[in-house]
């Protein structure tokens, strides 16, 4: 079975850092382009990063450009969202995601919560 296990969500105050972990199994995680996605109350969901497969291409949302890396580990089948700079705005629950040949396939979400 596919899962997307993520981690490493919290509370934290404005300006702070917060790095998100996403244990993939059940598929070539090598092979599969990953994402980041964040879905906050009243708000659209918002895709906020994509990683290629072997890491060799990024893309960001305009809202987190400069502030947030995504990362892999293919060895480690864990794709990583390192959060810097953090802005109330950016309180959501975070969701990664994985692009399978049959659809996109989703985790759970780990609650990232920015405020003093």
């Amino acid at each position: 079975q596919v899962q997307l296990v993520e981690s490493g969500g919290g509370l934290v105050q404005p300006g702070g850092s917060l790095r998100l972990s996403c244990a993939a199994s059940g598929f070539t995680f090598s092979s599969t382009a990953m994402n980041w996605y964040r879905q906050a109350p009243g708000k659209e969901r918002e895709l906020v990063a994509t990683i290629s497969s072997a890491g060799g291409r990024t893309n960001y949302a305009d809202s987190v450009k400069g502030r947030f890396t995504i990362s892999r580990d293919n060895a480690k089948n864990t794709v990583y969202l390192q959060m810097n700079s953090l802005k109330p705005e950016d309180t959501a629950v975070y969701i990664c995601t994985a692009n399978l040949w049959t659809g996109r396939r989703w985790g759970q979400g780990t609650q990232v919560t920015v405020s003093s």
